[in-house]
């Protein structure tokens, strides 16, 4: 784990800790920051098992490194060492970090001694829907380039729109039945109906396909019609209507993107999409 709590206590020597148990095998090396000027030193505590090597341990080193200290780097090489080290120090999780003789913390301790942003878990976040539209535009565009061999403006955007689609739908086929739940919040078909809850990522990633291909929009126009007009109501009413404030199930589980612009906009898309597509085939022949 990252953290352990923030404490100011000095420990009576640097290589305290190798006596908190009598069978540790502590490995201790010493390697000093190649960026930056030279700071000081700092002593590390960290679990390296023959079997796991904690990944908040080689993040605090990295971060010390970087940041020009020298690093006295102790490896915790078994649980017993591990546990009896946390008990002498009075610290639930390791890795733990010493500078100047002073203890600072765990990883996220780390970061603030530092003065670096830490993420804050339960905090609302768009990041994830940023990182999918970004990488639907350049898939986009790429296959625009690949397939025009230019950048035409409209096929770009409907591309754009079906990736987005497509990414969005795989977020949901991470985990459907956490899908499902989230999305039994707010959706008034999945309400009434809830296998709709559960048919609905299979859908949009049908729509999706369809569309990126070109063919069936028979089948796909209809589809993102009714799950997107219905979807975008659904975002209406629990927002803007009953002042709800809840998740977005619109980017899958484990997220914390709050239901709004960006369920709203996903739904809106695909109503576009699936008055958009007909048109164009059919009416405009393009």
């Amino acid at each position: 784990m990252a953290d352990t709590p923030l404490d100011t206590a000095t420990p009576s020597a640097a290589g305290e800790a190798k006596t908190v148990a009598p069978d540790q095998t502590d490995t201790t090396t010493a390697t000093t920051g190649t960026t930056g000027a030279y700071r000081g030193k700092a002593v590390l505590y960290r679990m390296v098992f023959p079997g796991h090597i904690c990944p908040f341990g080689l993040k605090s080193k990295d971060l010390l490194e970087h940041e020009g200290y020298e690093v006295e780097d102790h490896h915790l090489t078994d649980r017993a060492a591990t546990d009896a080290f946390k008990a002498e120090h009075d610290v639930k999780t390791t890795p733990l970090t010493f500078i100047d003789g002073t203890k600072v913390g765990g990883y996220d301790d780390l970061r603030r001694f530092f003065g670096k942003k830490v993420q804050d878990k339960d905090a609302p976040s768009y990041t994830p829907v940023i990182a999918i539209f970004a990488m639907a535009f350049f898939i986009a565009l790429a296959m625009t380039i690949d397939t025009e061999r230019a950048v035409f403006v409209g096929r770009l955007i409907e591309r754009f729109f079906a990736v987005a689609m497509a990414l969005l739908a795989v977020q949901k086929l991470q985990n459907i039945e956490t899908f499902s739940t989230m999305f039994l919040n707010y959706d008034v078909l999945a309400r009434k109906h809830v296998r709709y809850a559960y048919l609905y990522p299979f859908l949009e990633a049908l729509a999706a396909v369809l569309m990126i291909a070109g063919i069936l929009t028979w089948i796909s126009a209809p589809i993102a019609l009714v799950i997107g007009g219905v979807g975008a109501w659904s975002v209406y009413q629990a927002v803007y209507v009953e002042k709800r404030s809840l998740k977005c199930a619109c980017v899958g589980a484990g997220t914390n993107v709050p239901l709004g612009p960006v369920s709203l906009a996903e739904n809106l898309i695909m109503v576009g999409m699936g008055l958009w597509m007909p048109l164009r085939m059919y009416v405009f022949g393009l």
